[in-house]
């Protein structure tokens, strides 16, 4: 195993689309629900206690050997918005796309070729981290800091928020970040004797209402 390879995984430059998305900051933005770094936090503790809570999860699964086509459906099913349905599966197939080119992988082109459309971003972290020769619970590190760095990033953007304020957020959400990968280990783990309905449900009302509205928008700087 190769920890650094987790270095180039979570590097916000590997060219996985996410830069494209704002993990429903934008909508939060424009509804007044973030408005500075303290509003900011807020969001993201939420979003990492949900959307990252069960994005970890799955990854670590997919990392362990879980049947990706089992850990898509799951996914699915705790992803009411079409809208985010849509978003996952986009920045997925941008993901399998630059995992393969980097970690070469008969696995990674089986399920590319299942996934035409693309499977959802998380499953395919993980995969993209299993063909990288890293652990499960580097796998669940990547997609919970994801969970809050991309609406960090996003908040510099669309509020001209100092970006030392935004990567300030990021540190004091730190400890709980690493709280949150190891209770998606745990979940992972227990998929395997327990099937996909160990995975975590956790979920986020006002991102999924909010990401129908943001979508329906007819001028917006992120996709999603």
């Amino acid at each position: 195993m190769s920890r650094a390879a987790l270095l180039v995984l979570a590097d916000g430059r590997f060219p996985a689309g996410g830069h494209a998305h704002s993990g429903g900051a934008e909508a939060a933005v424009k509804a007044g629900r973030i408005t500075g770094a303290e509003s900011l936090e807020s969001f993201c503790r939420g979003r990492l206690h949900t959307v990252g809570l069960v994005s970890a999860a799955l990854a670590a699964a997919a990392v362990l050997g879980v049947d990706p086509r089992l850990l898509d459906e799951a996914a699915d099913a705790r992803t009411p918005s079409p809208a985010l349905r849509t978003a996952a599966r986009k920045l997925g197939r941008q993901l399998m796309r630059a995992a393969r080119a980097t970690w070469p992988s008969a696995e990674l082109d089986a399920v590319a070729r299942e996934f035409p459309k693309g499977a959802h971003q998380p499953l395919v972290l993980g995969l993209a981290a299993r063909a990288a020769g890293l652990e499960p619970l580097d796998a669940a590190y990547c997609a919970a800091y994801e969970s809050v760095s991309g609406p960090a990033s996003a908040t510099v953007r669309l509020l001209s928020l100092d970006p030392f304020d935004a990567t300030a957020v990021l540190a004091r959400l730190a400890p709980e970040l690493e709280r949150v990968a190891d209770q998606a280990m745990e979940a992972a783990r227990r998929v395997i004797d327990e099937g996909t309905d160990a995975l975590p449900s956790a979920s986020a009302p006002l991102l999924e209402i909010g990401a129908e509205a943001h979508a329906a928008w007819p001028v917006r700087l992120f996709a999603s």
